[in-house]
């Protein structure tokens, strides 16, 4: 870690970053509309990729015309994840080291999330590591939800760091871009559902990595 050169704060991403639980948004979005006698778009995860809780929830409703209240849509989500959040849900592998080892450096640690503040809650407080971070922001405490920078300019705005001491971790598209217009550094992290992206997070994320383990001797 003492390699990371010119960082004082680490911002992370949640979903597909810090943690495995990309596969469940998909079947959750497949569960939700097929109540509602919808087959799940062959575009909608890229569709919706970046977009704050409350941003999708207006994208469902405007697209598949849904007559229930945005609370409502929100709150069935919420606690269609909440068990997978608490129980089942990884942290990817290295995540914890990499959380100890910049917390012991004395770099201070954000994340900045697309998902609710609930299932933020819910997983970091499952696993234990919500007291590695100095702030815990979701898009729907901002303006713009991803790829607009908006929710890493506050986490560091909370870290009292300038962005461009910055550096995320993010495993979309949408989010290395919204890293990328904050000033930020962005190191991007393999994921399934990102894999069809794969050639364009490459090419805009300073750099690429499979998984947390490659960062034991770091030099960006």
């Amino acid at each position: 870690m003492q390699n990371f050169k010119d960082i004082d704060a680490i911002i992370f991403d949640l979903d597909g970053t810090l943690i495995d639980s990309m596969w469940i948004w998909k079947q959750i979005d497949i569960d939700f509309l097929e109540k509602r006698g919808i087959t799940l778009p062959e575009d909608l995860q890229k569709e919706i990729e970046g977009m704050s809780f409350t941003e999708t929830a207006n994208y469902f409703i405007d697209r598949f015309h849904l007559t229930e209240p945005i609370e409502i849509i929100q709150a069935e989500w919420n606690e269609m994840a909440r068990h997978f959040y608490r129980s089942r849900i990884a942290l990817k592998e290295g995540a914890k080291q990499i959380l100890e080892s910049a917390s012991q450096c004395g770099i201070k640690l954000g994340i900045g999330t697309s998902n609710s503040r609930d299932l933020l809650t819910e997983v970091v407080t499952a696993h234990g590591i919500h007291t590695y971070f100095g702030s815990m922001r979701t898009s729907c405490e901002v303006k713009r939800g991803k790829p607009a920078p908006d929710i890493f300019l506050k986490v560091a705005e909370d870290l009292g760091v300038e962005p461009h001491r910055c550096l995320v971790f993010e495993d979309t598209h949408a989010g290395v871009q919204a890293a990328k217009n904050a000033g930020m550094k962005v190191i991007a992290i393999y994921d399934a559902l990102s894999e069809p992206y794969m050639d364009v997070i490459k090419a805009d994320a300073d750099h690429y990595i499979y998984r947390f383990t490659e960062l034991e001797n770091p030099s960006i």
